[in-house]
């Protein structure tokens, strides 16, 4: 966000030139910035190098209809998948409706066009993004501060609004603190239980896994940040348990937490949206493929041979990610992209 007021830039696509021109002085006149395009082509074109706040868009058009280019828009484009998207139509027949509003369409304005309606949707749509991106910032920051404390201790409020399960373990394995989504896993106990400051997995051998896989990263060296990921079985059903080497260096305070592990419930256990990751924190396509591959457990090397390029660019995707979700090390970047997604209703 800079110090210089830009108005909401709004892409009106349109093939009545007599129509586009109308609209486009309306919408001047009401204080927007405009760009305009004759067909879906033409602003498919456009949205390879701009960013607009707003799409108002013909359904029917020579070359690319409305349709194709919301369907465009949303596949190649999913940087914007949250930019507003409003039809403007001759059509008012109610299947007409639905079909836009099931391929992803905000709003719906007929033709001939009521410009103080428009002007009115308009500005509806606009601030409901600015209220949703809004609520989305302050619990991100709400979220960094939060993983921030993990490693001091410090048992922050904003964990308990995590649909995520977060459990800190000191140097012995013993349960510092359990945010709410943990405890209500472990009073459920079908996959894992907290007793006496200590978290066991039902099963034995996911058990097992789990300690063995603690005590691999305990005898790393203490500058080394290491995550890796265990699944907790049970009969019919599996959960994930990324953990995260917080602070491996000797410390005998018991309070202090070295490790932390986040649960996926059972209802989360898909892969992280893509898309989600690319609205919340500004990346780039393949940014939030190395995020989601990362909060999969998957492991830097791996990841390279995954997208089939070096470690050195893994690394530097990795420092942007970084950079852009303000996280300083690996283990609170894949806690924010694992709970981003998944904090507070809203989001």
């Amino acid at each position: 966000m800079t110090d210089t007021f830009l108005a909401p830039l709004i892409l009106v696509v349109e093939d009545e030139p007599d129509l586009r021109r109308d609209i486009l002085e309306e919408l001047q006149e009401a204080g927007y910035r405009t760009l305009a395009a004759q067909d879906g082509e033409t602003a498919m074109a456009f949205l390879s190098g701009i960013t607009p706040d707003l799409v108002l868009c013909d359904i029917t058009m020579p070359r690319l209809d409305g349709y194709e280019l919301l369907s465009a828009m949303r596949r190649e484009r999913p940087s914007i998948a949250t930019t507003p998207f409003v039809f403007l139509t001759a059509m008012s027949e109610p299947q007409e409706v639905i079909k836009g509003k099931l391929q992803g369409a905000d709003d719906y304005l007929v033709k001939p066009v009521d410009y103080d309606l428009l002007l009115a949707t308009i500005s509806a749509r606009l601030r409901q993004v600015d209220r949703i991106r809004g609520q989305q910032e302050s619990e991100i920051a709400n979220l960094r501060m939060a993983l921030g404390d993990l490693s001091t201790g410090v048992r922050h409020p904003v964990l308990d609004l995590i649909a995520l399960g977060v459990v800190l373990l000191n140097g012995e394995g013993r349960v510092v603190h359990a945010n709410r989504a943990a405890q209500e896993m472990a009073q459920d106990a079908s996959f894992l239980t907290i007793r006496n400051d200590r978290l066991r997995a039902v099963d034995p051998d996911s058990n097992t896994t789990l300690y063995r896989t603690i005590k691999e990263l305990k005898e790393v060296a203490p500058e080394t940040e290491n995550i890796t990921g265990v699944l907790l079985h049970r009969a019919d059903q599996s959960i994930s348990v990324l953990i995260a080497a917080l602070d491996i260096a000797k410390n005998l305070d018991p309070n202090v937490p070295q490790f932390a592990l986040f649960l996926s419930p059972p209802a989360h256990e898909k892969r992280v949206s893509e898309k989600l990751l690319i609205d919340l924190f500004d990346l780039t396509p393949t940014e939030a493929r190395v995020a989601g591959l990362l909060s999969r457990g998957v492991l830097p090397s791996e990841v390279a041979d995954e997208l089939g390029v070096s470690s050195t660019t893994v690394a530097f995707h990795i420092r942007n990610l970084l950079q852009k979700t303000g996280t300083n090390r690996q283990a609170d970047l894949i806690a924010l992209i694992l709970a981003g997604p998944m904090a507070v209703g809203a989001m």
